[in-house]
Formats: C-alpha cells, structure tokens, sequence
C-alpha cells in the first residue's frame, strides 16, 4: 500500500465528521450561510489536519468575503469541540491539530469557465 493510504483515510473519516457536525451540532450565528467540506489533507506523521471549506454565499458576491471570514471564525470557535468528537469518534493516539482554509477551487472553476465563454469560439466539427 502506497505512503499516503492512512493519512487518505485519516483525512476522509475526518471530512465525514466535520461534514455531520456542522451539519447537525455546530449552532453559530457566523455559520449561516451553506458551508460545505472539499477536503480534509492530513500531514504524513498524523499531527495537523487541513480542513477544505465551501462557503456558498446567500446574499451574492459583495458579501462573500466578509460570510466567508466569519465562517472562518465560527469553525476557529469550534475547534475544540471539533477536535474532541473527531477524537471521541476515530480511536487515535493523538487527534491532529484542525486548520480551516477556505477553497477557492470553485471561484476559480467559474473564472476559467466564463474566459473560456469569453473567447467565443464557435466549435465546428471539421471532416
């Protein structure tokens, strides 16, 4: 099995935890847009834990910043219960130290989709 077969799993199990914990446990008023977990990226010796966050903005794109900075927040608040029910759930020596980032992949998905809509190209099949 390959280096990064534990951390992968490590890191999904985390993701699944997250996912039910904001979506039934966490009440923040900072956590009231829709916030989704992309992923979770483990470090090789097990001791911190990258959490991905998706922000989807209720009020549209001149408020994203500031929903996606109080997400932020809200899950920093957290992070403590957080860690200990991923502690209580998965049976590990030590839980890893939880960082949330916001991902950006999806906004960039959507930059590089209306370039390509820019261009204007007309696609004929060519025989």
């Amino acid at each position: 099995m390959g280096k990064g077969y534990r951390q992968g799993r490590l890191g999904e199990e985390i993701r699944k935890i997250v996912s039910e914990l904001l979506l039934r446990e966490l009440k923040d008023p900072g956590l009231s847009a829709m916030i989704s977990v992309t992923a979770v990226e483990v470090t090789s010796d097990g001791s911190y834990a990258t959490v991905y966050l998706s922000v989807l903005s209720t009020s549209g794109a001149e408020n994203e910043q500031e929903e996606q900075q109080k997400a932020l927040d809200a899950m920093n608040r957290a992070k403590g219960f957080i860690r200990n029910e991923i502690g209580r759930q998965v049976k590990l020596r030590h839980t890893p130290e939880l960082i949330f980032k916001i991902d950006h992949s999806m906004e960039y998905g959507r930059h590089i989709s209306k370039i390509i809509r820019d261009l204007d190209i007309d696609h004929e099949d060519e025989e």
